[in-house]
């Protein structure tokens, strides 16, 4: 098969381009032509290793520079930039003559699936039906919020494929004829798992509203109170980096909490721990969770929408915490940093429960969408 995968860039940190790093560098070993089709790369290189058996090209349109100059500025100019974005796509996917193209929900989705290149058009979204919603933003971002949540459901229809990741948020967007669950795969399948047995837990994020790591840093105060000897590492960057860094100084947690830059060698991150947490206002499917579960590590997570609820089963390799309760999170990690046996038995239930997320079983199902499609088509 020829693949085409379109994303504003690779060069971010993020889960959806660990997915589709992972996916990409999938297609190749098994044989298959893979492209990757960006509109903001600027000459950056990709955040996570791809194949150089994947070709890349970068349409330069940048929508990023009008990211940080106000709401007006980026109305102006926005239909400039998809005009260019859909007169370079045009050109190059009817150059390539791919057979599967793939949008990642980004700038083309409005347009992508008229083309009428040959290929069939498939849609995979990485955040929930309520996304738009869950910003809760005021004024005339909440306008807009709402139209453009409307405008969702009309677009997913226009796609051959429409594919959510968990059962949760399938039923959000309703009963749709083309749309399917497929979760992401786990990125490792790490040898080792980690031991537990440091004093130290984590989380892993961008700094933004959705993770919600206030909620997180609030309810390490209660830790440190029992715990002073346990670490909280923050893994991620983003725009709220020095409100957060305020919460922890105010709190008096500097000694204990940490703030720490992304890093490419995250399994380490992942070994050198004994809690996973996640204090999300909303998910799409949280790649950290499948992550930390690979690596063996109990997790304790609000159950917010969507994913957690498909990933962890509460008592057995983790705790689910309502969301925004943050006494009753702060005393889910306090009971596993206080129980051993119990820590290292929901440990092991992660690792095991991880196989349903191994890279062959998700791929698999990938495959055979692609294949049914091709098979329609001829």
């Amino acid at each position: 098969m020829k693949i085409v995968y379109c994303i504003n860039g690779t060069c971010n940190s993020g889960g959806m381009e660990r997915v589709l790093a992972n996916k990409a560098n999938y297609w190749v070993e098994h044989g298959h032509d893979v492209n990757i089709i960006t509109t903001d790369q600027k000459n950056h290189e990709p955040f996570f290793k791809l194949s150089s058996r994947i070709k890349h090209c970068d349409l330069g349109v940048n929508y990023s520079e009008n990211n940080d100059k106000g709401l007006w500025n980026k109305i102006l100019h926005y239909p400039f930039k998809q005009r260019k974005h859909k007169k370079g796509l045009t050109k190059l996917l009817n150059h390539l003559q791919a057979d599967i193209v793939i949008s990642m929900f980004d700038n083309d989705v409005s347009f992508v699936s008229k083309i009428k290149d040959g290929s069939k058009k498939v849609l995979e979204v990485h955040f929930s039906r309520l996304k738009r919603l869950q910003y809760r933003r005021k004024g005339i971002w909440k306008w807009m919020d709402a139209i453009r949540n409307k405008s969702d459901l009309k677009l997913v229809n226009t796609f051959d494929k429409f594919v959510v990741l968990t059962e949760e948020d399938k039923v959000y967007w309703g009963d749709l004829p083309n749309m399917e669950v497929i979760p992401n795969a786990r990125s490792f399948n790490p040898a080792e798992t980690a031991r537990l047995d440091e004093k130290k837990a984590i989380a892993i994020g961008r700094y933004n509203y959705q993770k919600g790591f206030e909620y997180l840093i609030d309810a390490w105060k209660i830790v440190y109170k029992e715990h002073p000897d346990w670490k909280l590492d923050i893994v991620g960057d983003g725009e709220l980096r020095m409100q957060l860094q305020h919460r922890i100084n105010e709190n008096n947690l500097s000694d204990c909490v940490h703030l720490k830059y992304p890093t490419s060698h995250i399994e380490d991150v992942y070994l050198q721990s004994s809690i996973l947490t996640l204090s999300s206002r909303y998910e799409g499917l949280p790649m950290v969770l499948l992550e930390g579960q690979a690596f063996g590590l109990p997790i304790i997570s609000f159950a917010c929408k969507c994913g957690p609820k498909d990933i962890i089963t509460h008592g057995e390799d983790g705790f689910l915490v309502p969301e925004g309760n943050v006494p009753e999170l702060a005393d889910r990690i306090i009971q596993l940093i206080e129980d051993d046996e119990l820590r290292k038995k929901m440990g092991q239930k992660a690792k095991i429960h991880s196989e349903r997320f191994s890279e062959p079983v998700i791929m698999a199902q990938w495959d055979r969408l692609f294949n049914n499609l091709l098979n329609e088509k001829s």
